[in-house]
């Protein structure tokens, strides 16, 4: 069982000098060329029998939902191992699968577990995620059935494919990962920058030195990233098959504390001990007084332009392999990044640098030409963002919870949306729409009634339909507003460190879905001319014969 980590102590740093930024080419034609529609729902949210949502069957029936509703997208947040704090947003890897994302049912059904030892997880709550309780006895099931597996000297399970090929395919990250689990294990839960030296940093030859256990437990932890992602990719085909693509979300920093750091430490600005030289964050805004700290360590951009941009590449064709669209998150740090210093408090404290700028975006267009990516540019931005994103070539976000009181331009009004944007009701980070509404003060709330033409209702409906009539080509909506639910269904509160990420619906509320609101959901979609079958054309033509 992977322990809980502690807290990493910070002490303080310099502050390296800014860069200079970068020159690209003439932008690539955008790829949003239809208009479409998506649903935002985390993995963790779903439908399951085990404590919480995961790859079975209950994804696949959300997936059937989205089609016959007529939704083109599932856009859902990082499915990497969570630490603490469970956020999908600091990962132990960026590689990896969650595996508490694991349907147990299928390895119970082949034999490697039993109904008995999987009782305990059905207990847990059908509609929020105990995390406490899951930690306890999910990792512990785990193992029996990876032990069962290894005992059998199977290289299959249930048509995944050979398990030794899998390890050979994913050998550049799966091995470091499996091995940085198990020594957290081993080493109580702390952060690697406090492991002894010996362990400091990843390699073949630290891997055949480790102690017996802790070789033991590394097995099984490649062995979940095996079950992980055999099951991801049958939920990924069931999708294509549905005509229903995924869009997958990249955070622009990992955590400290994660098996990318441990091995690639001159990716990152660290000291000789390993800990940061600086941190990552966003200054005080909409969500937080204090701004946030989110703690990740910073890029050493010079050597990343030194190496072509290796690492990150490999990190997005890796997310390609899994996504059919990418949403790059905090996509103004490739612009500018708030960087705090690794003892502040808050994030107050901190200073804007030059990130990497359009010479990155040029390097991912020359290796990734295909590449489909959605520039999250929330926040305050200014014109050298927006200058960036165009350049690169890629849509921006849009959310109309911003519409009134966010901006002093209010950008985020519909009637300001250009095409090649995706519009949202809200994201992960946002109050539901119907929360929204309901914590409205003048003047605002008059001007959003009328507006929208809420007429008096607090719905979420009317926000949704007004979201799917903008000219934004791709338009989508969190689960929860679907289920129209108050602010206690919020899956997220930036700034805050507890209760997060626990929020999921429950089979009878898709089945509820399901049956009132496929039919609606399909109907606007086809009258916004949201089927996503046929491309935007700037001219007019003759009607259709009929």
């Amino acid at each position: 069982m992977p322990p809980r980590p502690p807290s990493l102590p910070a002490e303080p740093v310099a502050v390296p000098a800014p860069r200079a930024p970068a020159t690209l080419a003439a932008p690539p034609a955008p790829w949003l060329t239809t208009r479409s529609a998506g649903v935002l729902a985390h993995l963790s949210s779903l439908p399951g029998e085990y404590g919480i949502g995961n790859l079975g069957r209950g994804a696949r029936a959300f997936v059937d939902f989205l089609a016959e509703s007529g939704v083109r997208y599932w856009q859902i947040c990082p499915i990497g191992p969570t630490g603490f704090g469970d956020s999908p947003y600091q990962l132990f890897s960026a590689s990896a699968g969650n595996p508490y994302f694991i349907d147990l049912g299928e390895l119970v059904t082949c034999g490697l577990l039993t109904e008995a030892e999987t009782a305990p997880l059905r207990r847990l709550p059908a509609a929020t995620v105990d995390y406490g309780w899951l930690y306890a006895d999910f990792w512990r099931v785990l193992a029996l059935a990876a032990d069962r597996f290894a005992a059998s000297g199977a290289d299959t399970f249930d048509g995944f494919g050979s398990y030794g090929d899998f390890r050979r395919t994913h050998a550049t990250w799966l091995q470091p990962y499996a091995d940085f689990m198990a020594l957290k294990g081993h080493f109580g839960g702390w952060a690697w920058p406090t492991w002894p030296a010996a362990y400091a940093r990843w390699t073949p030859a630290l891997h055949a030195s480790l102690p017996a256990s802790v070789r033991a437990e590394s097995e099984r932890h490649a062995f979940y990233q095996y079950l992980f992602f055999g099951q991801w990719d049958r939920l990924r085909a069931h999708a294509r098959d549905r005509g229903v693509g995924l869009i997958g979300d990249v955070p622009i920093f990992v955590a400290l504390d994660s098996a990318d750091t441990w091995r690639n430490r001159a990716v990152f600005r660290l000291d000789a001990s390993g800990r940061p030289l600086a941190v990552a964050g966003v200054p005080p805004d909409y969500f937080s007084a204090l701004g946030q700290l989110w703690g990740n360590p910073l890029y050493d951009w010079a050597y990343l332009r030194e190496t072509g941009y290796a690492w990150w590449l490999d990190r997005l064709r890796a997310a390609f392999e899994l996504y059919d669209v990418v949403r790059l998150d905090h996509f103004r740090g490739f612009d500018t990044f708030w960087e705090i210093p690794a003892d502040a408090p808050d994030a107050r404290t901190g200073a804007w640098r030059r990130g990497p700028g359009l010479e990155f975006f040029s390097a991912v267009r020359a290796a990734l030409p295909g590449a489909r990516i959605i520039a999250e540019d929330l926040g305050y931005i200014g014109p050298d963002v927006v200058n960036l994103r165009r350049a690169a070539g890629l849509p921006g976000m849009k959310i109309l919870q911003f519409a009134y009181g966010h901006d002093a331009n209010n950008a985020n009004l519909p009637h300001f949306y250009p095409p090649d944007s995706v519009a949202y009701t809200g994201t992960h980070d946002n109050i539901t729409a119907r929360g929204w509404l309901e914590s409205l003060q003048p003047p605002y709330a008059a001007k959003i009634t009328e507006y929208f033409g809420l007429d008096g209702t607090h719905s979420a409906w009317p926000v949704i339909r007004a979201t799917l009539a903008t000219v934004s080509r791709l338009a989508v909506i969190p689960v929860q507003d679907l289920l129209d639910l108050p602010a206690s269904a919020t899956l997220n509160r930036p700034g805050t460190t507890e209760g997060n990420w626990q929020w999921r619906f429950t089979a009878e509320q898709l089945g509820s879905l399901r049956r009132d609101k496929a039919a609606i959901l399909r109907h606007w979609i086809s009258l916004y001319d949201r089927t996503g079958d046929r491309p935007v054309k700037d001219f007019s033509e003759p009607p259709e014969a009929t």
